[in-house]
């Protein structure tokens, strides 16, 4: 038999396969819902593709030949990886499984990112979830390079390149030595705190904090005592259980305790948080967490 260099296809595998199994081109013609001729004519165009028969042909049934037996492990192998492999690309397609990248500037010891990434890896147990800390620079630059997935950001403005979309705000927290004058407040405003001593860090969110308390207390006619510690935000704590000076938290840091350290809201003060992600992103996973998030911020809203 003539071999032929037409490539073979998944349903000469799958009609062979049904041949094998049920002895006879009419059964397998019947269990697989096509015409007997349909078989017939597959299992030919096989052969002609390998160039050996498959099969010896009889008026009660057909049965394999040598060529046939060597043949049946190889195909069935074939359509069970390429079964395989479909499941795969299927479960990356409804976000299944996948990988997920994920700038943060919020705490995850609490608060709605922190419950959003619980529901999100329980519902999806398959997902690898990365996480990178950052300033918002530094997090936008790596979503338009692709190096991010999503990054969960304050503010409103939009970004050039980026989809925006606001989801929860958060509670703006002074926190302060357990010994501090102010620890009697059942919340601090600004007047309080004019002419205090505030540390931050030179790590994010170190230069936004500093910026915002700028901001509000220029608002006083104040210039605002800011030192920059070279540490990171447990140590910052530590600082201020110490006495070295304040700083101001967003409210799902407050979940974490530091010894000597109390923490007061500072009345009106929130900071909404954003996901931001490229337009040109098309990775599953992501559209699922989007997602979710978003039906977790409608619930919030209606809670």
């Amino acid at each position: 038999m003539a071999r032929t260099t037409q490539p073979i296809e998944l349903r000469h595998l799958r009609y062979f396969l049904s041949a094998a199994e049920h002895g006879s081109f009419r059964k397998a013609a019947g269990a697989m819902g096509v015409e007997q001729s349909a078989i017939s004519r597959r299992i030919r165009d096989l052969e002609d593709r390998l160039g050996a028969s498959l099969f010896q042909r009889r008026n009660h049934g057909v049965s394999l030949t040598h060529a046939g037996e060597r043949f049946l492990q190889p195909a069935r192998r074939t359509l069970r990886q390429l079964g395989e492999g479909s499941r795969v690309v299927e479960a990356i397609g409804r976000g299944e499984t996948g990988h997920l990248r994920i700038g943060i500037f919020s705490s995850l010891a609490s608060g709605f990112l922190a419950e959003l990434i619980r529901a999100f890896r329980e519902s999806h147990r398959s997902v690898r979830i990365d996480f990178v800390d950052g300033d918002p620079e530094n997090h936008l630059a790596a979503i338009r390079q692709m190096q991010l997935d999503v990054a969960f950001l304050t503010g409103l403005s939009d970004q050039a390149g980026c989809e925006t979309t606001l989801l929860w705000f958060e509670r703006v927290f002074l926190a302060m030595p357990g010994e501090h004058p102010l620890n009697d407040r059942e919340q601090i405003t600004w007047t309080d705190l004019a002419g205090r001593r505030f540390i931050v860090s030179d790590v994010a969110p170190g230069q936004e904090i500093q910026d915002y308390l700028i901001q509000r207390l220029a608002d006083l006619g104040q210039h605002p005592d800011i030192q920059q510690q070279h540490v990171g935000r447990d140590n910052l704590l530590t600082l201020v259980a110490h006495g070295s000076g304040l700083t101001v938290t967003s409210e799902a840091t407050t979940a974490v305790t530091f010894p000597g350290v109390i923490y007061r809201p500072i009345a009106g003060e929130t900071l909404p948080f954003s996901a931001v992600w490229s337009r040109h992103n098309d990775n599953p996973a992501l559209r699922r967490l989007l997602s979710a998030a978003r039906s977790a911020a409608k619930k919030q809203r209606h809670g």
